[in-house]
């Protein structure tokens, strides 16, 4: 926010970041603080652009499509995901019923995993090492699930235009393996989901601090599970044609919107998304998962939105008429929660100002330079090599 008045009266400013043990991406956080109370608070991110959207402009679309799944290495599968649904309104493109089924499975395991990380980091944030590590421990059980399926932990490659890619199709044997293994960990989920929001402990230290109203969540666009928390009754995925015909689940909208709702929220959502998988496995259509009867042309501009586990992710490109990517773009929710967290920390104590940025989990790309190898040697791309570029339209 940065409001020059508040600045101005406030006794001290107190700099956090970019490094710091709270603080798991490369921003920098300005505390203006009187008498240990935040007054006003200032983001400053790091120039951490990977230019993924320059590097897409004039490749080949399907070639492209896989860099997008580069954009995050949690979230890797959303960014795929919805670059290729883009890509298949524009150019009109049935997707199977059984890919669409495969795609959501892969969603919601991504969901867990993102979830279960976003657990640990906050009570890893909070002091609670413990918890911590049974929540990455748990989130391994996950990893393993996603591996069934598509043969990767991290980057998993699994949407393709027009459905998915044949290795990833589940064969009895390998749905029988996901339901059983499912089974357990659905059990260690809630066990340690309700650990988590029956700890007196920790309650007592996130209720009613970091406060966002539901005014203050519309204002600043609070995506996902950060402005459901805040009472915004919106999912994306309701509006998905993949899901609202196909699933059932419940879209959890809490109220207080503090740094207890942002955790509790999440915490809830995980079962969600276990429902979700068991009905896909037990409903899985039959044929086949990919549609390869289509024709790379000219598309005009089309964009797609997502619901993935920090929020909406927007993607938008046009094709020219040889199936090039021109102008592709892509927002992530962390940007606007962040945002969100500059205004919700005010009138909180110092020592919970990174909790408050902490809960909307924020997730920034993660590299602020670039590697140039030329004749086998390695040279960092420094600002005035970026700048260079830039003053010759490269």
């Amino acid at each position: 926010m940065g409001e020059k008045h508040r600045k101005e009266s406030a006794e001290v400013e107190v700099p956090i970041g970019i490094i710091h043990p709270a603080m798991i991406e490369p921003y920098r956080a300005r505390f203006f603080v009187e008498d240990e109370i935040i007054v006003d608070c200032e983001l400053t991110l790091d120039p951490y652009h990977k230019g993924i959207e320059r590097m897409m402009e004039g490749m080949p679309v399907e070639k492209a499509l896989i860099i997008t799944e580069r954009i995050c290495g949690i979230c890797s599968h959303i960014h795929l995901y919805n670059s290729t649904r883009a890509v298949e309104r524009g150019l009109g493109i049935k997707v199977p019923e059984r890919a669409d089924y495969i795609r959501v499975i892969m969603t919601e395991l991504e969901r867990l995993h993102s979830h279960l990380l976003y657990l640990g980091k906050n009570l890893e944030a909070l002091g609670h090492e413990t918890l911590c590590m049974r929540g990455f421990l748990l989130r391994e059980d996950i990893m393993d699930l996603l591996y069934i399926i598509s043969g990767n932990r991290v980057h998993y490659s699994v949407p393709i235009l027009g459905g998915i890619r044949p290795r990833c199709d589940l064969d009895d044997y390998r749905i029988s393996q996901l339901e059983n293994k499912l089974s357990k960990i659905t059990i260690k989920l809630e066990e340690f989901g309700n650990r988590v929001i029956n700890d007196s402990m920790i309650m007592s230290r996130l209720t009613g601090t970091g406060v966002l109203t539901k005014e203050e969540a519309i204002k600043y666009a609070a995506p996902g599970p950060t402005g459901r928390a805040s009472g915004i009754d919106f999912d994306y995925r309701t509006k998905m044609k993949e899901y609202r015909k196909n699933f059932d689940f419940n879209v959890i909208v809490l109220d207080d919107g503090d740094n207890k709702d942002r955790i509790i929220a999440r915490a809830l959502e995980m079962p969600e998304a276990v429902k979700i998988i068991h009905q896909a496995l037990e409903n899985l259509p039959s044929g086949p998962v990919s549609n390869r009867n289509f024709e790379l042309k000219e598309m005009k501009y089309t964009a797609s939105y997502i619901e993935a586990p920090r929020g909406e992710i927007y993607d938008s490109m046009a094709l020219d008429e040889t199936g090039r990517v021109r102008n592709y773009q892509n927002r992530t929710p962390t940007l606007a929660a962040l945002a969100a967290m500059e205004v919700a920390c005010l009138g909180d104590q110092l020592t919970d100002g990174m909790i408050a940025m902490a809960s909307c989990d924020p997730c920034l790309a993660c590299t602020n330079r670039s590697i140039v190898v030329e004749n086998g040697k390695e040279r960092i791309v420094t600002d005035e090599d970026l700048k260079a570029l830039i003053r010759r339209g490269l």
